[in-house]
């Protein structure tokens, strides 16, 4: 994932989360790296069991308060 912000300082530094709507189930099967954006596969993928899968995430700055 790719997230810009034309602040300045740490207020334009971007970290990556899911969102709250993202059961608990997909966060155990998936994991985000918070600086870089990486998503990336925790576990086994069965197609037959479910073929798809939706991940909202959120791009946040550093800034006080945060904004997404």
């Amino acid at each position: 994932l790719n997230a810009t912000d034309l602040d300045e300082g740490v207020n334009k530094d971007i970290t990556y989360v899911f969102s709250r709507r993202v059961p608990a189930e997909v966060k155990e099967m998936f994991s985000i790296d918070e600086n870089k954006g990486e998503i990336r596969l925790q576990g086994k993928l069965d197609y037959e069991e479910r073929d798809r899968y939706e991940i909202t995430v959120e791009a946040r700055d550093k800034g006080t308060p945060p904004l997404s």
